[in-house]
């Protein structure tokens, strides 16, 4: 990967620096039934299989709480792709596109997001669905699915003047 050979019709590639610039820690790791990108799902489904979340110490006690969401936002860091398209032709397209305006793993940043359904926890582990990554990729983060999550009202009569 990496390598101009491997452009399909109409894509560019760039000369990128090695990076010194990011200080992300891996907070765990996806275990997934998917082992190469071909049989990956382009998009996670809530339906799909269940997938475990590893979560590493000492983060464990970060999962406080989160049993009560039903949708997670997971992001993790997608360590094999390449970074270095600017404008890439999807698969099953004939149409190039800059790589902002796709959904596309190949990114400058290899950010992957996904809401996954919470089935239950066993401890370090989050068994979800919904994940739509190679089985070992590097987990970032979990955040609670922000359309369930809004601060409680204030109690009543909080804003008279006693």
């Amino acid at each position: 990967m990496g390598e101009d050979r491997d452009l399909r019709p109409g894509e560019l590639a760039i000369g990128v620096e090695p990076l010194d610039d990011a200080g992300l820690r891996f907070v765990g790791r996806l275990h997934t039934p998917w082992t190469d990108r071909e049989a990956c799902p382009r998009q996670g489904r809530q339906d799909g299989p269940d997938c475990r979340i590893e979560v590493f110490a000492p983060w464990v006690p970060a999962l406080d709480g989160l049993g009560e969401f039903e949708t997670l936002e997971i992001l993790y860091w997608l360590d094999r792709s390449r970074r270095d398209l600017v404008r890439q032709t999807p698969r099953h397209d004939d149409r190039t596109y800059g790589t902002f305006a796709l959904r596309s793993p190949v990114r400058p940043n290899p950010i992957g997001t996904a809401m996954v359904r919470l089935v239950r926890i066993e401890g370090p582990v989050l068994v979800v669905r919904g994940l739509d990554c190679l089985d070992g990729t590097p987990l970032l983060d979990i955040k609670p699915d922000r359309c369930a999550y809004s601060p409680k009202a204030p109690p009543k009569g909080a804003d008279e003047i006693a």
